[in-house]
């Protein structure tokens, strides 16, 4: 009998993309659903990377890329960096992937024997765990409260480090919590650290450009840890460029070259139209991403101001990103027509089939305790899904 290979059963269906399918299925089915679950913007493309893209096509860009990315991809790429980071970079130290996914892909299977440990703060990007296990590593998590805005201590993350740690993975701002890693957050993990030179650290840059307060500061900057970090980075969310997939890695010539290597029998080298849009968008003007950035920052006092209204919820105040990671422990063990909410898997269900807004458990985070909402949707209807959020939790007892 045929059937697929090990690997694919370890592998967990992304909880994100589960809820979605079950979202879609009550929507065909004529329901109302609102959906608080993708983690996408709702914005279209803006019209001047668009421009460029169909530039490139008339001007004959539709051929194989190099592994690498194009030269002056990687070149613009370069000055996003000092430009906006303060970080230097050759183009030699850059490779362009098929979104940030893929990138950090590429570093995990680049880097990882088996039985290597990689410490990643609770909660976390629902695929970090499943990526580190597909790579024969082993995920070591630093599990965080709400109280504490979900960043782990300094005393946690040295207590985590054992002689089989090979990386520290972590993303500021947080997909799901929105917590954003501030210098002072930075150089108490650089402290601890700097006491194992030969950790590399991995830092998810992703949501840099959607902070609401103060300014994205990148590990890499600190002395000492441009040569053992990998920055990831990508367009998709500070662009609203997601079907684009354009995603890169700055980091250290070995690793860009192990990293070249794996993606030149995988992928080869990524779309080239989306490659000659990328540099209109690092080198154009940021004015779309500020817009939305302020239509964001709007969303979230909007959210904070509605859930506060809903007793029993335990929030922190998100600064970046597009979510809010509310804890829901008051509601676990409830029950509503004879129907428990064991878990936050329950109540994520309960929330889909009661009330219609389909959000994500926070179980797919590493926090259990937890659901998480996006709130990249219309302020129309963030008003209507936290009152029906609110309707139907005041109906569990």
């Amino acid at each position: 009998m045929l059937h697929a290979a090990q690997r694919i059963s370890e592998i967990n269906e992304s909880e994100t993309l589960a809820m979605t399918k079950l979202a879609r299925a009550l929507k065909e089915a004529g329901k109302d659903v609102i959906s608080l679950s993708i983690g996408e913007p709702d914005f279209d493309t803006p019209e001047h990377i668009g421009a460029a893209a169909i530039q490139a096509i008339h001007e004959g860009f539709t051929h194989y890329t190099p592994v690498l990315g194009f030269q002056d991809f990687r070149e613009a790429i370069c000055r996003k960096l000092l430009r906006e980071n303060g970080l230097t970079y050759q183009a030699s130290e850059i490779i362009v992937s098929t979104g940030a996914k893929h990138t950090l892909v590429n570093i995990m299977l680049a880097v990882l024997n088996p039985g290597d440990e990689v410490v990643i703060p609770a909660p976390y990007w629902v695929s970090y765990p499943a990526m580190v296990r597909y790579a024969g590593g082993v995920p070591v998590f630093l599990n965080t409260t709400v109280e504490q805005d979900y960043k782990p201590t300094a005393a946690q993350l040295r207590a985590a480090i054992s002689p089989k740690t090979k990386m520290f993975l972590f993303s500021s701002p947080c997909n799901p919590s929105g917590t954003v890693f501030q210098p002072e957050d930075l150089e108490t993990y650089a402290a601890v650290l700097r006491e194992f030179p030969d950790i590399l650290v991995v830092s998810d840059e992703i949501y840099e450009h959607i902070i609401f307060e103060g300014k994205h500061l990148s590990i890499a900057g600190l002395p000492g840890f441009k040569d053992r970090t990998a920055v990831v980075n990508g367009l998709s969310k500070g662009y609203a460029m997601t079907g684009w997939r354009m995603g890169y890695m700055a980091g250290p010539q070995w690793l860009v070259k192990a990293c070249e290597k794996l993606q030149g029998v995988f992928t080869s080298g990524a779309n080239s139209i989306a490659q000659k849009a990328g540099i209109a968008a690092l080198d154009g003007t940021m004015e779309p991403t500020r817009h939305m950035r302020e239509v964001f920052r709007a969303r979230r006092n909007l959210v904070l101001s509605e859930l506060s209204k809903i007793q029993g919820l335990k929030i922190n105040v998100p600064e970046g990103a597009f979510y809010v990671f509310p804890d829901i422990s008051h509601f676990l063990g409830k029950s509503f027509q004879g129907n428990t909410m064991s878990d936050s898997n329950e109540l994520a269900i309960y929330l889909l089939n009661e009330a219609l807004v389909a959000t994500v458990a926070g179980d797919a985070f590493g926090m259990p305790s937890c659901i998480r909402l996006s709130y990249a949707t219309d302020e129309a209807s963030l008003l209507k899904a936290c009152s029906r959020m609110k309707e139907a939790l005041e109906k569990l007892s």
